[in-house]
């Protein structure tokens, strides 16, 4: 599997791929899985991939050929969606012509795309690919996009990205939720390819392939944890069973109901003693109620 992400801010765009293809106690496979398409001061498309790999391998390959119906190719097209219309008939093409066949081995057509650049005349866009061709743009509400193993990095995200963060912002929030994908998902892994895009540069110009010795990346791995694990001890436990009017921090309020719902046992199995009464503090049975 692999982890993908890409963001889109008022100052450009941020791109961030694993390599991770295989994972298992005795077979690790890498291969790098973003791909770009630059035409220095005219256009630059940068295309991310997660699922089978094969398919990723043979769209890319199509839509560095494809003419569509107009007779424009992603190298003339006018406009970003023009472009990722491309990439969804390479998707298409490539269905035709193997998911009948993948089928009869068991095989899903799975793939997802982030596809995402400038072309000049007009602003940055980025777009996610489906498997059916069918893409849907990122705007404001939805500064981000990602493909694969997306749910461990995405609260990170939710919570810092806004379209005013700048380019080094933006990569370092991609850094820490890779990082925290890769933590609780061994099918992530290193190395990194990290794209950062400014508005009108129509070029590459910021570009690192991070492996397990960098620098930056080291610092976050190893800081990411023990300021969450900081954060996590400066919050105070919760009180229970008192008056939130007096008391802070207060998860049950003294005098309300609350009951779990209760599946009895049958009446052969039900035991007559009594139940113990609820703890008062999350502090422990032995703790005084608080008022």
């Amino acid at each position: 599997m692999t982890y993908c992400v890409a963001l889109r801010l008022d100052s450009g765009l941020v791109f961030l791929s694993d390599s991770r293809t295989n994972a298992g106690v005795d077979h690790v496979a890498t291969a790098r899985k973003m791909s770009v398409y630059e035409n220095p001061g005219e256009r630059l498309m940068v295309f991310m991939t997660a699922g089978n790999l094969s398919i990723s391998q043979s769209i890319k390959q199509v839509i560095g050929e494809h003419v569509n119906a107009a007779g424009k190719t992603i190298w003339t097209v006018a406009t970003m969606y023009e472009a990722a219309q491309i990439v969804g008939e390479a998707v298409r093409i490539i269905y035709d012509r193997e998911a009948a066949k993948l089928e009869k081995f068991g095989i899903d057509f799975n793939v997802g795309i982030i596809f995402g650049g400038q072309i000049k005349g007009e602003g940055c866009r980025l777009f996610q690919v489906y498997a059916a061709g069918n893409f849907i743009e990122s705007l404001n509400e939805n500064t981000y996009f990602q493909i694969g193993e997306a749910k461990y990095g995405k609260p990170i995200l939710d919570r810092v990205v806004k379209p005013s963060s700048t380019l080094d912002q933006a990569a370092k929030c991609a850094l820490i939720s890779m990082d925290s994908t890769m933590r609780s998902n061994i099918s992530v892994g290193l190395p990194l390819d990290l794209l950062l895009y400014g508005v009108d540069t129509l070029a590459v110009t910021r570009f690192v392939t991070i492996d397990e010795k960098n620098q930056y990346f080291q610092m976050i791995h190893e800081n990411w944890g023990k300021q969450l694990t900081a954060v996590f001890n400066g919050l105070a436990d919760p009180v229970w069973n008192a008056n939130p009017d007096t008391v802070p921090n207060v998860v049950l309020a003294k005098g309300s109901h609350n009951e779990p719902l209760v599946q009895a046992p049958p009446a052969a199995n039900a035991n007559t003693a009594q139940p113990v009464p609820l703890q008062t503090l999350a502090q422990g049975p032995d703790s005084k109620e608080q008022h």
